[in-house]
């Protein structure tokens, strides 16, 4: 838990207590200055729980990175394997996609490299 929460959870609860204050004695500007703490220490409390989600968020990515990295062969393998047993599957729409991408690449290295326009200033 981050300290940003608890501050501003006090700070809530204390503003919560100013403003009963304020409203049980008819002060407008203690009730005014405790609905204002109240305001600023929710918001105080928000902000810890965004940096607690991002600080989660941002641990949970590494362990996943490290954990994918630690067993890199497995997951190459099983990768190949899924390929494998696509083909073994459907080898017709397996040979079109790769016709396909053949295809694609030979257009894209046979173009004709693109020529400036003619300059109008000669």
């Amino acid at each position: 838990m981050d300290k940003e929460r608890i501050f501003g959870t006090a700070k809530e609860c204390a503003g919560k207590a100013e403003g009963v204050i304020g409203d049980a004695t008819g002060d407008a500007q203690t009730q005014a200055s405790g609905r204002a703490r109240e305001a600023a220490g929710t918001v105080q409390d928000l902000y810890g729980q965004a940096k607690d989600a991002a600080r989660d968020a941002a641990d949970t990515a590494v362990n996943y990175a490290k954990d994918a990295y630690e067993h890199r062969g497995e997951t190459v393998r099983s990768g190949q394997k899924a390929v494998a047993q696509t083909v073994q599957d459907n080898p017709l729409g397996a040979l079109l996609i790769a016709g396909g991408i053949g295809f694609a690449l030979a257009l894209l290295m046979t173009r004709q490299p693109r020529r400036p326009p003619p300059s109008r200033w000669r």
